[in-house]
């Protein structure tokens, strides 16, 4: 039986496959995915576009998300890149804007594509980006509008020396770390220097992406 319990094949879908009740369409996965996550302000969903908006910027979006792989995006030139995303405005009701803080803890990764599962708590990533929806007009708010995202990215090795066991940073804290700010446009180069930045900071330059995960 065990053989028959590898990793599954998941291929793309184009949404326009049938949900089916014998031989009969009971709807359609495109339905399903604009019932599910039409709500791009949810903090799940929004999560998930920006870990795509980075991925398309950085080349790295064919194929489909892994959902459980110890690092959000990998590229084809084997950089390894964590994605994070905050925002000013939720889809409930607010009294205030909500403070912009991220995830940044160690922990102990499961590598997808070795299906293995790191034994200590690390960050191994080559680059965090920080994914902001800075937009704060609720009424006008379109998280597809790339105009109203800020990515800030940064160095991994940069929290591993100045926040080595911290959990979580909000936004001033981020900044005093001094990363590169830019917009979507602009990601691309951003994230490169910072993937340069972590492994010469590292001592390892041609550091091989399978050697490890975040």
């Amino acid at each position: 039986m065990g053989s028959h319990l590898g990793r599954l094949v998941v291929n793309r879908r184009s949404g326009d496959e049938p949900i089916m009740v014998g031989d009969q369409a009971a709807g359609s996965l495109q339905a399903f995915w604009s019932w599910a996550y039409s709500d791009l302000a949810d903090n799940t969903a929004r999560g998930i576009l920006a870990e795509y908006l980075v991925a398309t910027a950085l080349n790295a979006a064919d194929g489909t998300r892994r959902e459980w792989d110890s690092v959000d995006i990998r590229t084809t030139e084997e950089w390894r890149v964590e994605v994070k995303s905050s925002a000013y405005l939720q889809t409930w009701d607010q009294k205030e804007l909500s403070k912009i803080s991220f995830s940044i803890g160690p922990s102990a990764g499961w590598d997808a594509r070795t299906n293995t599962q790191d034994t200590e708590k690390r960050r191994n990533s080559d680059a965090y980006v920080f994914c902001v929806l800075h937009h704060q007009d609720k009424p006008s708010l379109d998280p597809l509008d790339l105009g109203q995202w800020t990515f800030y990215v940064l160095p991994t090795r940069v929290l591993d020396e100045q926040r080595p066991e911290q959990q979580t940073i909000a936004l001033s804290s981020l900044l005093e770390l001094g990363p590169a700010q830019t917009d979507y446009p602009g990601l691309a180069a951003a994230v490169a220097s910072a993937v340069e930045d972590h492994r010469r900071g590292t001592g390892n330059p041609q550091e091989d992406s399978a050697s490890s995960g975040a």
